[in-house]
């Protein structure tokens, strides 16, 4: 395969294109962020949107939260540096870590804000990633979509209009850049673009009515909200880090000496180098599991191409990362399967009619990656609980 001669990143990553010089176009935004944006002009930005909004509703701004080191950060530096009163917006996918909690619970009293946890149906959570599993290869449907979903209609609820987002995607992808002084907006267009896999909501209930029991109220928490509400809003949802350089190294340094914040072992990934990256989903391993049987490279990769763009790590060490993490089993396989009621088997027959060419998987050679600490307190189901529960035929 093709990689770029400046992160190794390869041809079948998301959005990737390579210049004259075999670099990507993920690199040229890094240069283009480092030397061309006016990031002072842009924090005034911020200061001025920030005013806008202070004072005016039940909060100033909305906070959609994971836990993890870029909602963390970002809900820290709003409270620390404009002392807002926020709204934290939570949707639980089921998956989170002991760690987590902890961390979260921490969080929360330490900078003294609301919070509003959702949690949706587990039963129907299995059914839609397995749904999504079998026509996409991509099982985190029921968590994008509710993520990036369910804290709009809680502005909506509670009519704050200001929604603050952590990390720019421009940061890993290019479908969105830092170029013409676009502040990147989440909203519609980016949640039909690469959010929902190109499936609705309402596209999804008419998949699954007929085999499974479903009221479509149940799906409503993964609907984006109608337009014309969040335009009757001036609703402004916005990533905080499209006007503050964002630097993911430095901000987990400040959230681990400012709240005690704590990183964790993720499956397949380097624990010593990387252990603040993804440490909120106990199926984090099966989503970059997947990711290297389609495509070739997982978030090893991704990690390494980050740290070679910010001069971290030499080119010979992130190889040598790679080549020692990167396309791991992980353990978590197990449970996954049990989850949706497949075989290992089937699991790699749905997976092989996704594989992105040129890369080829050899699904009969893959080792186990090892336990993380732990593994054995993940959720596990009784026997009769397993797999999806149909409903019955109608002869």
């Amino acid at each position: 395969m093709q990689k770029c001669t400046a992160c190794n990143l390869p041809e079948t990553y998301e959005t990737i294109e390579f210049d004259e010089n075999g670099v990507c176009n993920i690199c040229r935004q890094k240069d283009y962020k480092d030397e061309k944006i006016n990031w002072e002009k842009r924090a005034q930005m911020l200061a001025e949107l920030v005013e806008k909004h202070r004072g005016k509703y039940e909060y100033d701004c909305i906070v959609p939260f994971s836990g993890g080191k870029d909602s963390t950060y970002t809900l820290w530096y709003l409270v620390k540096k404009f002392k807002v009163r926020p709204l934290v917006v939570q949707f639980n996918h089921g998956f989170m870590r002991d760690t987590l909690m902890e961390n979260n619970r921490r969080t929360f009293k330490k900078l003294g804000v609301d919070v509003i946890s959702f949690t949706p149906n587990w039963k129907l959570v299995k059914r839609l990633m397995l749904e999504t599993l079998v026509r996409k290869g991509d099982f985190c449907w029921h968590c994008h979509t509710g993520i990036f979903a369910y804290p709009m209609h809680i502005a909506l609820k509670y009519q704050v209009p200001l929604i603050f987002w952590g990390e720019p995607s421009s940061e890993y992808t290019a479908y969105y850049d830092y170029e013409d002084e676009e502040i990147e907006c989440v909203d519609e267009t980016r949640f039909n673009r690469f959010i929902n896999l190109g499936i609705t909501a309402e596209d999804m209930y008419g998949m699954i009515k007929d085999d499974y029991q479903c009221d479509p109220r149940e799906l409503s928490p993964y609907t984006y909200p109608p337009l014309r509400d969040l335009k009757r809003l001036k609703y402004q949802s916005v990533c905080l880090g499209s006007f503050i350089p964002w630097d993911v190294k430095a901000n987990t340094k400040i959230i681990q000496e400012e709240l005690g914040w704590r990183g964790d072992q993720v499956e397949g990934m380097p624990w010593d180098e990387y252990s603040y990256e993804k440490i909120e989903c106990s199926m984090q391993g099966m989503r970059d599991y997947i990711k290297y049987l389609k495509r070739g490279y997982s978030r090893v990769s991704q990690m390494v191409a980050l740290d070679l763009r910010n001069e971290r790590i030499s080119k010979e060490y992130g190889d040598k990362l790679v080549a020692e993490y990167e396309g791991r089993k992980p353990p978590s396989l197990t449970l996954f399967l049990e989850y949706l009621g497949i075989s290992e088997d089937q699991f790699n027959h749905i997976v092989a009619k996704t594989v992105v060419p040129p890369f080829k998987p050899d699904f009969d050679n893959m080792e186990y990656a090892p336990k993380t600490h732990d593994f054995d307190r993940w959720y596990r189901e009784d026997e009769q609980d397993q797999g999806i529960i149909y409903k019955a035929k109608v002869e």
